[in-house]
């Protein structure tokens, strides 16, 4: 129900209503202002802070006339005053209005993102502690490497979606200042200080120099902070997705009793959370190029960058925080299979424990390139081995990596048949996880 009314929020953020109550805001604020500049009375202006509101069915019928939002706007507001209406966008051109109250929504929208992205890191930082020691290999391009624990993978999630929420805040900063400075960015119209007080009324900064709108690179810093966040976070679908693999089976979605995952077979389980997920990453992150494209308008503006925006504001920060609510369900409810983590990390003979064996024969003396042909050539002939069905491990429990090393006369040269024995210890792998969490989560982490 939290999450359900989380994303209520942010679509009532980017309602009509809402848009409009911004425009309010901001109109007000510029009355308050000119009050305290001694401009207008003290009576017109809680006249008009008090009285002024707005009614969007006479707003549309009005603009059917105009063709001009903000004036079919500011005619509805003057319907509900009386002779201080003169007073209201005095000194003020459209984009004063819009631009400083869209400043208000993404402000607004970018702290429910960020309460997103705490719920995000909370489940990572659990499920990575739950499994800080478990079991799995390592994989680089597809094909296994050496051995990690699985609460590692999930820590390095954490470290990355960590750093988004970094740029997400920076670009709040970014993005939440105003501007009053009339039809060119002059002032010629209303001083300087009418905006420090209209915006510091707001809770807004001011740009420091502004022509006829907010400069659109504000825009894009936001767009591009949501984009990186969304690839960070498809990043760990896509993981998850692999992970569920029939042949992989490391971890799987939660599949709740009675769900069905296809219409003709009835013994599938699909990722269709993550896969979900990814497609919505994949939109995010197309609203980053238009954004960019608004940066560049004709001299103090256009209005090329006003289509763009109504499309890609609200459907950035909606599509956003119903994605990172489902993706932190996900995490919550993922189902993790250590027992196949570790069937896998065996599946190829004692592979993964290549590189161990080949950093001890440079310390007794051999080249780096005699090593690296002694341990290739037994690594080789496990997957040979295993190709031909000879099983990963034999009835002591020895890999066939350690089979054939044992067996190599060149290796028993250099090491006993304990030393080699000893390279195969999951333990060498896994010393250093508690400082790998100490720098990602800091604080001490004690071992379990």
């Amino acid at each position: 129900m939290v999450e359900r009314y989380s994303r209520e929020i942010m679509a009532k953020n980017w309602s009509i209503q809402a848009k409009y109550d911004a425009w309010l805001k901001v109109e007000k604020a510029a009355v308050k202002a000119w009050n305290k500049l001694g401009f207008i009375s003290d009576e017109d202006c809680e006249k008009i802070c008090k009285n002024a509101k707005f009614d969007v069915a006479r707003i549309d019928e009005i603009e059917k006339t105009t063709k001009h939002d903000v004036i079919a706007f500011l005619t509805s507001v003057s319907e509900s005053l009386g002779e201080e209406s003169r007073f209201v966008h005095y000194g003020m051109t459209s984009s004063d209005c819009i631009d400083t109250a869209v400043a208000l929504q993404i402000r607004d929208s970018i702290e429910i993102i960020e309460a997103d992205i705490d719920e995000l890191l909370d489940a990572l930082k659990l499920r990575a502690m739950e499994h800080k020691n478990t079991l799995m290999v390592g994989r680089s391009h597809g094909i296994h490497g050496e051995p990690i624990t699985f609460g590692l993978v999930v820590a390095i999630w954490h470290d990355e979606i960590k750093r988004a929420k970094e740029l997400i805040s920076h670009a709040k900063k970014v993005i939440s200042v105003g501007m009053i400075s009339g039809a060119m960015g002059n002032f010629a119209h209303a001083p300087l200080e009418l905006e420090e007080l209209a915006c510091a009324e707001l809770g807004l900064g001011v740009a420091p120099a502004s022509n006829q709108v907010i400069q659109r690179d504000r825009y894009a810093q936001v767009m591009n902070a949501i984009a990186i966040l969304a690839s960070s976070c498809e990043k760990i679908a896509v993981a998850i997705r692999h992970y569920q693999r029939t042949e992989v089976y490391e971890c799987e979605e939660y599949f709740s009793p009675g769900q069905k995952g296809s219409s003709a077979m009835p013994h599938k389980r699909n990722p269709v959370l993550s896969e979900n997920i990814t497609g919505l990453c994949r939109m995010l992150r197309s609203y980053a190029t238009p954004a960019m494209e608004n940066v560049a308008l004709w001299h103090e503006r256009d209005i090329s960058h006003s289509s763009v925006e109504r499309f890609i504001l609200p459907d950035a920060f909606v599509t956003a925080d119903f994605m990172l609510a489902r993706l932190t369900n996900l995490v919550k409810n993922l189902v993790v299979y250590p027992e196949n983590m570790m069937k896998n990390l065996n599946l190829t003979g004692g592979l993964v424990f290549s590189q161990r064996v080949l950093l001890q024969l440079p310390m007794r003396g051999i080249s780096r390139e005699d090593a690296y042909k002694i341990v290739q050539r037994n690594a080789m002939k496990v997957w040979a081995d295993l190709q031909s069905g000879k099983p990963a491990l034999n009835a002591n429990g020895e890999s066939l990596f350690l089979q054939n090393l044992l067996a190599d006369e060149d290796l028993s040269k250099s090491l006993s048949a304990d030393e080699i024995k000893e390279c195969f210890d999951y333990a060498y792998y896994t010393k250093n996880v508690d400082r790998i969490f100490e720098r990602v989560f800091g604080g001490v982490i004690t071992k379990e």
